[in-house]
């Protein structure tokens, strides 16, 4: 009788017990990438524009000390193109007595201004012709005239477009000496360069 008492209770036991659910906590499980997701390349991370107009000026570098340095250029290229200009202007060339052929000596100073001439092909220049004192003043007028043609024509052969040369004759107004011996006669017959347009 005890025997079927306690098997009775066991069995109850048994049955309450068997009735509650099992809790069980499964432990965390870790992702493991999977072998195209180890090949495949990372993302790229986009990168935000900025519009050049917002973007703030670079250290040092103002709009302003740009505008200085450019005006500091273009004074130093004005400056220089002033000094070419005087030195050509400084150089006249010289003529026999009653002669407009060009000399030697005329001739160097010649092919040095047609250099600057081809280098500065802006410049347009005036050639003046003059005379001594000598001889009646219609005559030296025209022999002005032939020396600043001489000149022209030696520059034109050298390559210097033709349109950019024009000439004058003063025949012996203008002398450089006003002296009345062969030291001043030898200077004023010459012709003399002017920058006109640069």
């Amino acid at each position: 009788m005890k025997k079927k008492i306690l098997l009775i209770f066991g069995l109850i036991i048994f049955l309450g017990c068997a009735k509650k659910p099992l809790v069980t906590v499964a432990p965390p499980v870790e992702e493991v990438p999977t072998v195209e997701e180890k090949e495949k390349p990372a993302e790229k991370v986009e990168m935000q524009k900025t519009p050049i107009e917002e973007m703030p000026p670079v250290s040092g570098i103002t709009e302003e000390k740009i505008t200085e340095e450019k005006i500091s250029a273009e004074e130093l290229i004005r400056k220089q193109l002033a000094e070419e200009i005087k030195r050509f202007e400084a150089e006249d060339i010289h003529f026999d007595f009653d002669k407009y052929n060009i000399r030697p000596d005329a001739a160097k100073i010649l092919k040095k201004k047609a250099e600057w001439l081809l280098k500065n092909p802006q410049v347009h220049i005036l050639i003046e012709g003059h005379c001594d004192e000598r001889g009646t003043e219609e005559y030296n007028l025209a022999l002005g005239e032939r020396r600043a043609n001489s000149a022209k024509r030696f520059l034109v052969n050298l390559g210097v477009d033709p349109e950019r040369i024009s000439i004058i004759s003063y025949g012996e107004e203008r002398p450089l000496d006003p002296r009345h011996c062969e030291e001043a006669w030898a200077k004023n017959r010459r012709c003399h360069f002017i920058v006109i347009k640069y």
